[in-house]
């Protein structure tokens, strides 16, 4: 079946070892935007999923099925994998480019990593990279194509805000940014027909016994994390009308019949009241559906903490970061350890399990910074954790002060790389075996419990505890010799390792976000 436009994106599971074994896909909901934007500006579409594709053989032969006037590869942009800008999906997208270009396909690549590295992807054969937030920029980009008639590409462009290209002379040309787009609402739903809907839930019931969806009801984040990269919503903060997530959620529970959702969101019902007006209808529709989600642990009240319970959320990650106060404020995270601590004990209250997500390496951090995060897990006793070291990306304060230490290698390959780029405290080496410690502590203290709830009549999710408490009980075995490694490892310090960074922000400026336009 031929379409004007065909969308994809590089993000391919199996290219992801960590990920792949987790088994825990979630379809492009960015691309399923982009393309709901574009059909309803009168093109014909379709939707090439490289989330459980084999191979990028696979993008090929959608080429030669729709063999469309238009390429586009539009990596998602709500899930933090394809944030990370991750070198092995960077080498599928340019190899998906390469397999158009040989078509004589016109390309276009939207997504953080080109945002950002425009040029790679130029140079590679793209015809141009939309950079920032791209339904509507996407929209006018394929206006200004059909106007031109064969004008040169670069004319054609000259106009529309929001893009990257090369002029006839190979200089590089951004148009300046585009707005961003304040009415959430006003987009069409996303284009979950142009997915293969059931292989998500086939995967997802054979490895978990239940079916994940994901929902988007925010886009950005207005706070100051100095090592965040916002390619492309920068500051800015938006959010859906509860009504409208409602509604979705409503026929998404009776089209696709989900199980649970992610809520994509970097952070959950920032605004004051949206989270209790969300409970309150989504109850009155009959359309809740468990969900997991990220918050701020200052934004945790008693009376958010009851209506996430109410409107169905089981589980919230919180972005810890760090046990210790002074890294906290070097990252201007406007957090306080304290907070955590508190959102903890308020989620745990309505029944609602808790993660952490942790990172190691932050320029200035001890074993004694080390230590007090080691010891916020344990008294915290979070349910789930998730441990990275820090990243510099493009963008950041935190890339700026260490990008001269960065090598030819500026990026992970895949999630589980977890390299240090730049001189951190300690070797590379003692972040791994932190890792690896880390883990192994919390899962020596997960296994008692999970050991207790395996014995639970037979079935299904007995089967899954008793593998989970055996995985935990042989972390708990490794625990004394990664301990003592890391012992090992913390002695040979760097030479010369980065500074603690200045932070800009004091810790009250920091909690504050920024001044959104009205």
């Amino acid at each position: 079946m031929t379409a004007e436009v065909l969308f994809g994106q590089a993000y391919f599971l199996r290219f992801d070892p960590k990920l792949w074994a987790a088994r825990q896909p979630y379809a492009p909901l960015g691309a399923l935007y982009a393309a709901a934007c574009v059909r309803d500006a009168g093109y014909s579409v379709a939707m090439f999923d490289a989330m459980l594709a084999p191979s990028e053989r696979s993008w090929s032969d959608a080429l030669d099925r729709s063999r469309p006037g238009v390429a586009v590869i539009y990596e998602d942009s709500f899930n933090y994998l394809s944030k990370m800008c991750l070198l092995r999906m960077r080498e599928a997208a340019l190899a998906m480019i390469a397999a158009a270009k040989e078509r004589g396909i016109t390309t276009i690549v939207a997504g953080s990593d080109a945002s950002d590295h425009a040029d790679v992807y130029l140079d590679r054969g793209a015809s141009l990279v939309v950079t920032g937030e791209g339904e509507r920029t996407l929209v006018d980009v394929l206006g200004a194509l059909a106007r031109a008639a064969g004008a040169p590409l670069a004319d054609a462009l000259a106009p529309v805000a929001g893009v990257c290209f090369r002029a006839a002379t190979g200089r590089l040309v951004r148009t300046p940014p585009r707005a961003i787009i304040r009415d959430l609402d006003a987009l069409p739903r996303p284009a979950w027909d142009l997915v293969d809907v059931e292989q998500y839930r086939s995967v997802w019931l054979r490895h978990h016994g239940y079916f994940s969806m994901n929902v988007s009801t925010t886009r950005g984040c207005p706070f100051h994390c100095n090592w965040c990269a916002k390619p492309i919503y920068g500051q800015r903060y938006n959010a859906r009308s509860p009504k409208h997530v409602v509604d979705e959620i409503a026929w998404l529970k009776e089209t696709y019949r989900p199980d649970h959702l992610w809520i994509t969101d970097d952070i959950f019902g920032l605004r004051p009241g949206w989270i209790e007006a969300f409970a309150e209808l989504v109850n009155a529709a009959d359309a809740v559906v468990p969900f997991k989600c990220l918050l701020r642990a200052d934004g945790v009240t008693s009376t958010a903490a009851r209506a996430l319970h109410a409107a169905g959320c089981r589980t919230a990650w919180i972005g810890a970061e760090s046990g210790s106060q002074r890294i906290l404020d070097a990252m201007e995270k406007g957090t306080r350890v304290d907070q955590i601590a508190a959102a903890t004990r308020l989620l745990r209250a309505e029944g609602i399990a808790v993660g952490f997500f942790l990172q190691f390496g932050y320029p200035g951090e001890t074993l004694d910074d080390i230590e007090l995060t080691r010891r916020m897990i344990r008294e915290c006793r979070p349910d789930d954790i998730g441990v990275s070291v820090s990243y510099p990306l493009p963008g950041t304060p935190f890339y700026d002060r260490v990008r001269a230490q960065l090598g030819e290698k500026q990026n992970w390959i895949d999630s589980d790389d977890l390299a240090v780029m730049y001189r951190a405290t300690y070797p590379p080496e003692f972040y791994r075996a932190l890792h690896a410690l880390v883990h192994a502590e919390f899962r020596g203290r997960q296994a008692v419990h999970l050991i207790v709830r395996s014995l639970m009549p037979a079935g299904g999710p007995r089967r899954r505890l008793v593998r989970d408490a055996a995985h935990a009980v042989i972390g708990a075995a490794r625990r004394p010799l990664l301990s003592r490694r890391v012992r090992r490892l913390a002695q040979a310090r760097v030479h010369a390792p980065t500074p603690p960074l200045i932070p800009v922000l004091n810790r009250h400026a920091a909690s504050m976000p920024s001044e959104q336009p009205q």
